[in-house]
This record gives structure tokens, sequence and C-alpha cells, in this order.
């Protein structure tokens, strides 16, 4: 999942960013209130971790205009703010989590996993699309329960296809989502991924639940849904002047 972190103290970014990316998150940061809703503006981000108090603009002001200009994307407060009324505030104006510093790190991933989970309609960790199954928490794949070894980029398209499943995601989504902008190899590398996740969930049963869409992109859809499509059309009923 790709995240923003905004928070002008850069010892605690540097920490955070470190918690984050070690449960699997590709996280950009800014100090900046204002170049945080500038990179909200023009990026894909699952979800953002916002400190209220920030050099140049209030977070409450980064969450208004955010919500004012329509971008949907979770904001979970990470703050040094304690008192009720910051909380009621900042509930108020449309964020969707709120945590207090100093926090414990169990707490902050386990919080940003139930976040994800309620902006993409899910009510449990676990994920299931036919005899695919994906453990949110646990980050690992099983088929028909039993498990499927990947690598660590291959689960994070696997995710990030089942949390968007019935959508197109493009090969310029997928290579934000895994590398943030930093370092991204040559786009070929996602059709490289792809191949390789296909082999191995058909090898277990799992069929063809990835589809290419071509010139767009893949989609991840259920067995029956593809199969259906594929069917040839009905034929049309005679007409009853016939």
């Amino acid at each position: 999942m790709r995240a923003l972190l905004v928070d002008s103290d850069l010892n605690i970014a540097m920490s955070l960013i470190q918690i984050m990316r070690g449960s699997g998150f590709t996280v950009d940061h800014t100090a900046s209130g204002r170049e945080a809703l500038e990179m909200l503006r023009h990026y894909d981000y699952d979800i953002t971790v916002l400190e209220l108090m920030l050099n140049d603009i209030e977070g409450y002001d980064v969450i208004r205009q955010a919500r004012q200009a329509r971008i949907t994307t979770p904001i979970l407060i990470l703050s040094s703010l304690t008192r009720p009324q910051a909380k009621i505030k900042a509930f108020g104006v449309g964020v969707d989590d709120y945590m207090t510093k100093p926090f414990d790190t169990g707490e902050l991933i386990a919080r940003l996993q139930a976040v994800l989970r309620r902006s993409r309609g899910l009510s449990a960790a676990r994920v299931a699309i036919g005899p695919l199954e994906i453990d949110l928490n646990a980050k690992e794949a099983l088929v028909n329960g039993a498990p499927v070894h990947l690598t660590g980029k291959e689960y994070a398209i696997l995710e990030l296809l089942v949390l968007r499943r019935g959508a197109v995601l493009t090969k310029d989504a997928f290579l934000n989502h895994l590398y943030g902008g930093i370092d991204e190899p040559e786009m070929k590398i996602i059709d490289v991924f792809i191949c390789k996740l296909r082999r191995k969930l058909q090898v277990k049963g799992a069929g063809n639940l990835i589809t290419t869409v071509w010139g767009r992109g893949y989609v991840l859809r259920e067995e029956r849904t593809v199969e259906a499509e594929m069917m040839p059309a009905a034929p049309m009923l005679a007409s009853m002047s016939a």
C-alpha cells in the first residue's frame, strides 16, 4: 500500500517511515501541509498519516481542503494534541481515525490496516475471491486453503488487485504502488511480475483470476465473471411476427 506521511518533525518522520516500510507500506514524506495537498491531488495514495501541528498550515486545514476537493484518501491523524476537543474537531472535518503520540507501533499498524479495510468496504482482514484468499494482516495468500509462496512484490501486486477488484489497474499504478517514484525500473517489469503471479496461482488451482485488458492494464475478477464474459452470446429470440 502507498502511504503519504505528513509530519514536520524529521526525527519522528524517519522513525515512522521505517515502521511503515517494515509492514509493507511504500511511504512518501513531506513536512509541509501545502505540499501534502498538492501530492494528494496528483498521486493515488491508499492512506495518509497526518500530524496536526505543521510548520506552514494546520493539519485541520489539510483535511478540510482535501475533503472540499473531493479527495477521498483515508486520513489517520497521529498527533501530539491529546485533548478531546482536538479529536472532535478532526473527526468533524473528515478524518478517519485519530492516534496520539507517543504511540504503540503495533497499534498504529493495526489501525492503519483497519482504516484501509473500511475504505475498501471490508469488515475482516481475510478477503476471499473464489478459491483465492488473502490475509491483509499476515500478508499471505492461500488458494483452496493452501499457502501460495509469493515474493514481497508479487504479494503487493496481488493485494492491490484484490482490494481494487473489478477495476482496471495500469502499469503506472503498479509501479507507483511498488516503488513510489523511487528507483522505478522499466514498465515491462510489471508484466514479468504478473506472469509469475498468474503461474503460481494457477498451479495451486486458482484459474485465470487476473485478466489482461489490452492497452490498459490488468484486472482481477472472480472466475465465474471471467467465464461468463468468455461465453458466446445467447441467440436472440425470434420475433413474434416470424
